[in-house]
């Protein structure tokens, strides 16, 4: 009889719990059991594990194995524990070495050859591995992913025969990889495509400099989709703990994790057909959504009223706290959804309201009602409203007469700006909290007089009040300005133009 314990990391939301694969073989009729509340495809794993172990001309017990995957109320799921079953097999029926099995964790599915397969969600994985200070076996093809984590020892391998190997003490497993390195991507996009549309520019550039939600207006064709889509060419970088975060998240998605881009901010764009279960996030069990997928970056809504009004009305609380939680009969997981939402609409049903053309034939019953379908309180959260006009034939055939700026002259100033609120609170001004606005926001007392007139004329609440302040705060930051201004503060009121009540 022998028993062999072996380490690895299951999936619980974005991170990786401790997964102790004990394997005891015993005298019996010929038999593999898996315990420990596992899945479909972990049930699968005693065929491919079989076959492994046999074509690298190692003898499969004929004895009664049991596998347990503890703990057993933690769901088990994936192809993730091929790895460690065969090691526990192998160790426990004396075919290779158990000294310092501990100081090792494993992940990876197996082929029948014995081959190592990549598997999703490593990244948890070797942020755990390096919290524990254990050494982590993993696929060749998982190698990148895990380097982004500093100080984790990694051990990556091709074939259960290497894993083999190195545990015996034969031919140790080469360490050598190379941390991926940030560096500058050329844009096909650029904000030097737009022609005009001067004042919407610097509105952009006041949201990426202070990571503020923002609401475009206006008829068909003025380009709000392609502003939208070249905000990313001027936002800062991640910082390497924001980049591990939004990475994780990537790497449990269906979608995988761009390695080479790993610290620029996401970008997600979902069509208005999407589920409120797609926006964020769900499943038995659950999977982040586009909430989270564009955490520390921008969540692109175009065509905002077409969205369900009960998808809209989910995006409430995250843009408040910053995370979502989604609660399911067996468990509860919390997704991190700190992003920037980015918002299009046309003034009215047919889009053509306010338009030059005199082309819109709509009432204002049609409307109220057209508008009507995003709420007070979701219109509340978003910090700046724009209206984008239309811009005339000759502007849009020639441009400015001094050029249009790139986004590599507009991102300086927001790095700029975005430095120095990092500087002061350590975040961007929109996730100041109340205290913080008091304590960074301070404006003098006629600025004071100006935003309370501006409060009772246009019945702004008090959500709108902390967020005037932060959004002028920003744009006392790109002057370069220690103290808010009340010029500064006149530019963000004058934002705040679609939740006004007179």
């Amino acid at each position: 009889m022998g028993l062999a314990v072996i380490y690895s990391r299951g999936r619980s939301g974005i991170d990786a719990p401790l997964v102790t694969v004990e394997v005891h073989v015993a005298n019996g009729l010929p038999a593999l059991n898996i315990v420990g509340l596992p899945e479909t495809a972990v049930k699968e794993s005693k065929d491919r594990v079989r076959g492994a172990i046999q074509n690298c001309r190692f003898d499969f017990p004929a004895q009664r194995i049991t596998v347990n995957l503890a703990p057993a109320d933690l769901p088990k799921e994936g192809g993730r524990f091929d790895l460690a079953i065969a090691l526990g097999i192998l160790a426990a029926s004396g075919q290779i070495s158990t000294k310092d099995l501990d100081k090792y964790e494993c992940v990876g599915e197996l082929s029948l050859g014995g081959e190592l397969r990549p598997i999703t969600g490593v990244l948890p994985v070797a942020i755990r591995a390096r919290d524990c200070k254990r050494q982590l076996i993993l696929p060749k093809e998982n190698t990148a992913e895990a380097a982004l984590v500093k100080n984790v020892e990694i051990l990556p391998a091709a074939h259960l025969l290497e894993v083999c190997a190195h545990l015996n003490g034969r031919t140790q497993i080469q360490t050598t990889y190379q941390q991926p390195q940030p560096t500058e991507i050329q844009h096909e996009l650029d904000f030097s495509d737009v022609h005009g549309q001067y004042h919407v520019k610097r509105a952009f550039e006041i949201a990426a400099a202070g990571a503020h939600n923002l609401l475009m207006l206006g008829p068909p064709g003025t380009g709000k989709s392609m502003l939208a889509a070249r905000l990313p060419t001027i936002l800062p970088f991640l910082t390497e703990e924001q980049a591990q975060e939004t990475a994780a998240i990537a790497s449990i998605s269906d979608q995988g994790l761009d390695v080479a881009n790993w610290l620029r901010p996401p970008y997600r764009a979902p069509h208005h057909s999407a589920s409120a279960a797609a926006l964020v996030g769900g499943g038995s069990n659950p999977r982040p959504g586009e909430i989270s997928l564009s955490h520390y970056g921008t969540l692109f809504l175009d065509e905002l009223p077409e969205f369900d009004r009960k998808v809209l009305e989910v995006l409430r609380e995250p843009l408040e706290t910053g995370h979502i939680t989604i609660s399911r009969a067996a468990r509860q997981v919390d997704f991190p959804a700190r992003f920037q939402l980015i918002a299009a609409m046309n003034p009215c049903p047919c889009g053509y309201l306010g338009d030059a053309s005199g082309r819109c034939h709509c009432s204002s019953e049609q409307v109220g009602r057209y508008r009507a379908k995003i709420s007070g309180p979701l219109l509340d959260r978003i910090d700046m409203h724009l209206e984008v006009p239309r811009v005339s034939h000759d502007v849009l055939r020639r441009g400015s007469p001094d050029g249009e700026e790139s986004s590599a002259t507009i991102r300086v100033r927001v790095v700029a700006a975005r430095n120095l609120a990092i500087a002061r609170s350590g975040k961007a001004n929109s996730a100041l909290s109340a205290k913080e606005v008091k304590q960074w926001c301070e404006v003098s007392d006629s600025s004071h007089r100006l935003l309370d007139q501006a409060m009772e004329r246009f019945g702004l609440s008090n959500r709108a009040y902390h967020r005037i302040l932060k959004l002028a705060r920003t744009i006392a930051d790109l002057a370069n300005s220690p103290d808010i201004e009340i010029q500064h503060l006149s530019e963000a009121i004058g934002y705040r133009k679609l939740d006004r009540s007179k």
